[in-house]
């Protein structure tokens, strides 16, 4: 069975889809504020001259879904599903942000929801490459369940960089989901 890296899945809040050449206007917006990446190495990615490249290079390397509030009906963000060169039978999911206001757990941890409810469905571990300075994206992702394997440097976007790999199991994922839920009935 062959992966689908731009599905769409919606939930009550979100909708994503593949990220398209017209969204560029709507993503900026979302990432416009410096806010939003604070704590990210790419510090001036709100920047139009340094946003444009980065956004090329995702609508080019695929798998990029944009992210939309469905309530507000914008985009407020984007992730991308992607095939790592040191684990190429498997599958990563990196290159999120959400605009800042949308920080908080909730909407992080339904987005993740969607898009590894997505990926379990073909394999049994999600990888996340995150670069060893953003502390929150680390702490985000080992909440998820997931677990430091190890660092590495990788090409991932047309640049080696050093990356902190962490590997995320089906059976663990559920583990935390299931948490969630009993946590949300009490």
């Amino acid at each position: 069975m062959a992966f689908d890296a731009q599905p769409v899945l919606r939930s009550d809040r979100l909708l994503l889809r593949p990220l398209e050449a017209d969204d560029y206007k709507g993503l900026h917006a979302a990432a416009s504020d410096p806010e939003t990446w604070a704590g990210h190495p790419a510090k001036n990615r709100h920047e139009s001259e340094v946003f444009r490249p980065y956004f090329n290079f995702l609508l080019r390397a695929g798998g990029t879904l944009g992210i939309e509030d469905v309530s507000a009906e914008h985009i407020i963000g984007c992730s991308r599903y992607y095939t790592a060169p040191d684990m190429p039978c498997s599958i990563s999911i990196g290159f999120t942000f959400l605009n800042h206001r949308y920080w908080g757990g909730a909407w992080n941890f339904e987005l993740k929801k969607l898009m590894l409810g997505h990926a379990f469905q073909s394999f049994d571990e999600v990888w996340f490459h995150i670069d060893p300075t953003n502390i929150r994206s680390q702490t985000a992702t080992r909440r998820l369940g997931a677990e430091h394997v190890y660092d590495i440097g990788l090409d991932l976007s047309g640049v080696e960089a050093p990356w902190k790999c962490y590997r995320l199991q089906k059976a663990a994922w559920e583990s935390v989901v299931a948490a969630r839920d009993r946590q949300a009935v009490s």
